[in-house]
Formats: structure tokens, sequence, C-alpha cells
């Protein structure tokens, strides 16, 4: 991960110091913000690759800074919460953020989640004559692995990372039946600590952004999990 750019926004010095220390280690280089308003201000003037939003910040928090940020960039966020802040928790989900944290946290765990993030952000290659391996086509739904883009009924629909990961993991595979579990497994990946209503929440947001041509593509089954299905 050498070269990465990772803003931490967070107003305890000695969090920001424990996060420093371990990302040095990952040669990670760190931006550092006090809080909400001064993460706004790094984003403009570092352009990180991945933000890591503690919640509660003076000026502005972490959830007011994420949806500011979100309007305007396709970056990562990572929130960091405290221990049996649900409601944190999920309203950063439903914002935008990607993952969470949950405090008191191991930075192994923290860099795990980071370098998740990292794997997928990286570009495929894409060699003469697989152009079209690297599209999902049905009808009128067309995902574009290289470009990581979504096109809805001919328009280009924008998807958080960890949307498109989501999606793009279950249309690879239409009919089949994931679990909660799964899901975070294989789009995660990782040993998934928290909530598994996290996938609930970006299921949602998936179907809010297919709507309404193909809101009913990720279909519900009951007592198991999801599946994706169109027809082709």
């Amino acid at each position: 991960m050498n070269g990465l750019k990772v803003l931490v926004a967070d107003d305890d010095p000695n969090v920001r110091e424990i996060i420093r220390l371990y990302f040095e280690k990952q040669q990670i280089h760190m931006i550092e913000a006090q809080d909400g308003q001064d993460a706004l201000e790094q984003v403009e003037r570092e352009a990180p690759d991945i933000i890591i939003l503690d919640v509660m910040m003076p000026k502005m928090d972490g959830l007011e800074a994420c949806r500011e940020i979100i309007k305007k960039h396709d970056i990562p966020i990572i929130m960091l919460t405290a221990k049996g802040e649900e409601f944190d928790r999920v309203l950063g989900l439903e914002l935008g953020a990607d993952d969470y944290v949950t405090k008191p946290f191991s930075p192994r765990e923290l860099i795990a989640r980071i370098k998740a993030i990292f794997r997928r952000m990286q570009p495929r290659k894409t060699v003469a004559g697989d152009e079209a391996r690297n599209v999902l086509q049905f009808d009128g739904l067309s995902i574009h692995l290289d470009r990581r883009e979504v096109i809805v009924a001919g328009e280009k629909v924008g998807f958080r990372p960890k949307e498109f990961d989501l999606l793009v993991h279950m249309a690879k595979s239409p009919g089949c039946v994931y679990t909660r579990e799964q899901l975070l497994e294989h789009v995660w990946g990782y040993d998934f600590l928290g909530d598994i209503r996290t996938v609930d929440v970006h299921i949602k947001k998936i179907r809010e952004k297919l709507s309404p041509f193909c809101s009913e593509c990720i279909q519900t089954v009951w007592g198991v999990g999801y599946k994706f299905e169109v027809n082709s």
C-alpha cells in the first residue's frame, strides 16, 4: 500500500498518533484533521484515497462531514464510532459511508479494512478482445467492471465503492442466494465484527439507485438473505 494517502479526522491527538505509528509500518501516508471542518479542507487540499472520520468531533461532526464529502467526491469513507452507538453506525452507512470501526478498536482491524478497500481500488487489466468479459450485461442494465460504472436504462448512475462491489458480486451469479454473512465475507473481505445489518443498509441504497427500472433486481429471500435476478 506504498503511496496510499489516508485522511484521519479525529479530535483526539492520542488516537491519531496510534494510527500514525501503524500506518508508518504499512507505508501509508497519513493526513491529519482535528475536526469535521478541518477534514473538508484537507479533502480539497490533499485529495486522499481513503477517509476515516470519527463521528464525535467539534465544529462539524463526522456524520455531517461525511454528508458534505459525498456531495462532491467518490472517496471511500470509514466511520469511527463509540461502542454501542448503533444509530450513528446505521446513519453513517445510510449517508454513504462504506464501512465503520467501533471504538476502542485494534489498529490491525483498521488496517484490514483499509487493505480490503485498497484491493478493490486497483484497476483491472484489460487485454485485447476481453472487453466484453469486463461488462455484466442485462436487459437495460450494464455493469462495467473496469470503469466501475453502472448504466441503468442508458443513464450512468453513481455508486459508492461498497455498493458497487456488492452489486457486482451478486450480479456475477444471478439467482444465487447469499446470506448476509456470506456477503460480508466476500464483499467486505475480512471477518466482520460489526452489525450484519450493514448489508441491509447497502442493499437498500442499491435498490434506490436501480429504481424504478430495476428496483426488484435484488430480491429478499426471507429467512436466508438476498439474490440478484433480472431478465437478461
